[in-house]
């Protein structure tokens, strides 16, 4: 029953910072941050945001940036989602896209040596 509770907020706590990313932060570095998920502890004192951005380049730029609006994320995070406390944010870069992205190429290459 908890792990239901905690995966309903896991997702509230995922459209609320993409909303919030979107239209509260005025940092033009994380406007097109995509959050890819959230995990929660149990006693709800921890949240990790797992992010991606377009431009890999812009990787380091947007994680000093998140890290430093994490505080006003939060804060916004509390007005939105009526929890007793609202866990503090740690930013975390997904690396599973481009994980996914690397083994469609090795399966690529795979299928190209076949061929031949």
């Amino acid at each position: 029953m908890a792990n239901i509770k905690i995966e309903r907020l896991n997702h509230a706590i995922q459209e609320e910072i993409s909303m919030i990313l979107m239209k509260e932060v005025k940092n033009k570095d994380i406007k097109f941050v995509t959050i890819t998920g959230v995990e929660t502890t149990n006693d709800l004192s921890y949240a990790k945001i797992y992010y991606t951005v377009l431009e890999e380049e812009k990787k380091e730029t947007v994680k000093e940036a998140l890290e430093k609006a994490a505080s006003f994320i939060r804060t916004k995070l509390a007005s939105k989602i009526e929890i007793r406390h609202t866990p503090e944010l740690k930013f975390v870069y997904d690396t599973s896209i481009a994980y996914g992205e690397h083994i469609d190429k090795i399966i690529e290459e795979i299928n190209e040596k076949e061929k031949k």
